[in-house]
């Protein structure tokens, strides 16, 4: 129980610790009365015309047979330019033996000097996909967006070489 000679003690004491903790949280909040003056400043950025390219590997397929009928088979490459920036994509011949300009043949591997012979387009089925601006690639304007291009492969009916895996690696490239 508390006496009437202790209770204001304390009170005094809480009321003059409570006073001192809040007078130093005033002291370290300073407050200028002189006036104020700003300025201000820019926050730049230059966008340049520019692109970027990946691609997906085209896959005909892991047990074809015989080439007695046409096989067909897509694939994507991805392209991001800068917003209205004018691109072309071209797809290289690719580096099976024999390729050149849109002719283009994968080639067997090791001793086998057999090749198969496909065709890339910008549609199914037709406009031969080459590397040559302005007569075989794809033309497209910049989103600023990542914009999706469907390779369509296909390979014709042709004499069916030995049993082997066929490659050709095509560089895709995006002109701006």
């Amino acid at each position: 129980m508390q006496t009437a000679k202790t209770f204001p003690r304390r009170a005094i004491f809480a009321a003059v610790t409570a006073l001192s903790l809040c007078a130093g949280s005033y002291a370290d909040a300073a407050v200028y009365s002189n006036g104020s003056k700003n300025t201000t400043f820019d926050v730049t950025l230059t966008i340049i015309a520019d692109c970027t390219i990946a691609a997906s590997n085209l896959s005909f397929g892991g047990s074809q047979g015989v080439l007695a009928t046409a096989v067909t088979a897509n694939t994507s490459l991805n392209v991001t330019c800068t917003n209205t920036t004018p691109y072309n994509v071209g797809l290289s011949a690719g580096t099976g033996t024999g390729s050149s300009g849109t002719t283009r043949f994968m080639s067997g591997t090791g001793a086998n000097l057999g090749t198969v012979a496909f065709n890339l387009f910008q549609a199914s089925g037709n406009t031969v996909w080459g590397n040559t601006q302005g007569t075989d690639t794809k033309s497209g304007t910049g989103t600023g967006m990542a914009q999706s291009i469907t390779v369509y492969g296909q390979i014709p009916v042709q004499t069916t070489p030995q049993p082997d895996s066929y490659k050709s690696t095509i560089t895709a490239t995006v002109y701006f």
